[in-house]
């Protein structure tokens, strides 16, 4: 793709898509938005196929400033159904990027503010540098947080917190969102998407099909009950079960041959 506001870049299985909109900190003005539309479409005709894991971070010293002061500006001049049906439209771009059926790994550098910090928070894992800072600024102009942070954040720190952190619209440093579980590492600036590259191909030699699948029901799992969620397994489970992954790895165990999936393994891969 056209090296434009948004750089989608794919090697050996992992893509990376770099929000590239440092003028505005990576604001999501709607050359990003459309621009984070095409990487992700790329994403999604490749994953699990050539594509086993994504990573999302953002240029020129920070990941993503939340929306754009302009359009917000201009936005609320307009009727409020012209900005419902705008969010919507920017919402499925969120969905899209949460359903992934591969691993998604945020390296956040600098500021991850606003819908910024909600697109971190749509990441299966979140690496971050100790420059890093998290806020749902939303509330310091009016607003209420989007891009699914209301979705995602209490599944994360639970409901109380949730509320601090919304309300109050405050910044979060690396080690207060690690120990929140925000974050999943805190990684050097000049390692952060070495390292988050690294983690992402430990699994290379995972199952498709098997992440692909606990995903999704680990996504729903807070709206199911137990029998919902065990009927979900079962079916997940025989679809696991019949795949032609799983058959090799059976064979290789009662063979006592190497397994095709060992994360300590491949800790260095």
């Amino acid at each position: 793709m056209n090296k434009n506001k948004v750089l989608l870049d794919v090697n050996e299985g992992v893509a990376i898509i770099t929000i590239n909109n440092p003028d505005s900190r990576n604001a999501l003005s709607e050359d990003v938005r459309s621009d984070f539309d095409l990487a992700i479409k790329k994403v999604e005709l490749e994953a699990g196929k050539t594509i086993h894991a994504a990573i999302l971070t953002g240029g020129g010293g920070s990941f993503c400033a939340g929306g754009d002061i302009n359009l917000l500006r201009a936005s609320s001049e307009k009727p409020a159904a012209e900005m419902q049906k705008r969010l919507q439209a920017s919402h499925l771009l969120m969905t899209r990027w949460f359903n992934l059926e591969i691993p998604t790994i945020a390296a956040v550098d600098g500021a991850a503010a606003g819908a910024g910090f909600s697109l971190a928070l749509a990441c299966d894992f979140v690496f971050a540098t100790s420059r890093a800072r998290f806020v749902l600024s939303f509330g310091r102009i009016g607003l209420i947080p989007d891009w699914g942070a209301l979705y995602t954040l209490p599944r994360i720190v639970g409901l109380q917190k949730a509320k601090e952190l919304a309300f109050s619209a405050r910044v979060i440093n690396t080690e207060e969102a690690l120990e929140l579980g925000i974050v999943y590492e805190i990684v050097d600036q000049e390692n952060l998407i070495t390292t988050a590259t690294s983690f992402a191909n430990r699994f290379r030699f995972a199952s498709t099909t098997a992440i692909g699948i606990t995903k999704n029901l680990l996504n729903k799992s807070f709206e199911l009950d137990l029998n919902t969620s065990l009927d979900l397994e079962a079916s997940g489970q025989a679809i696991a079960n019949n795949s032609e992954y799983h058959h090799k790895a059976v064979k290789r165990f009662l063979d006592k041959e190497p397994s095709l999936f060992d994360w300590e393994k491949h800790k260095t891969v």
